[in-house]
């Protein structure tokens, strides 16, 4: 039920969200019990987006979205950035990449790892060029990916 209501939202708002001038990069229902669930809606725009940006959205779906939304149970809408450790979605999460480190984590082990860390040199949506820190390019499947998201370099926090 909630990957209906999450894909039902996303049809509903897509268009409103990008006529704002932003990208609707993904909806997340979270049911729980004993309290409200979550209905979250994750946006972004280059630059990346701050509390007025979520505010802005917030207040142009939530009329929409309580309308015409199925869900029948109390729920607190919560409009927010992605984070930048998100993971790729979408076919511009790829594309804005390109060239730069990413981690990925595979289903099944690749050489003896399940983690890898890559440069993106070309995305489609069956598979991506990458180049290994030696400078060595190879194709990895999408299907074998479980999570690609970009790589974050904490070396030079201490």
């Amino acid at each position: 039920m909630a990957k209906k209501i999450e894909q039902f939202v996303q049809e509903l708002v897509k268009e409103d969200v990008e006529s704002l001038g932003y990208e609707l990069v993904d909806v997340e229902f979270d049911k729980k019990q004993n309290m409200d669930s979550e209905l979250v809606i994750y946006i972004d725009k280059d630059g990346g987006v701050d509390l007025d940006d979520c505010e802005k959205v917030s207040t142009a779906i939530d009329p929409l979205i309580d309308a015409k939304c199925p869900i029948t149970d109390p729920y607190v809408l919560v409009v927010s950035s992605p984070g930048i450790d998100r993971p790729f979605k979408t076919e511009r999460d790829f594309v804005k990449h390109l060239g730069e480190k990413v981690d990925i984590k595979l289903y099944e082990k690749l050489n003896g790892k399940k983690d890898i860390t890559a440069v993106l040199k070309e995305y489609t949506p069956e598979e991506l060029t990458l180049e290994d820190s030696k400078g060595k390019e190879f194709r990895l499947e999408m299907k074998k990916i479980a999570l690609i998201r970009a790589y974050i370099d904490f070396s030079g926090l201490n």
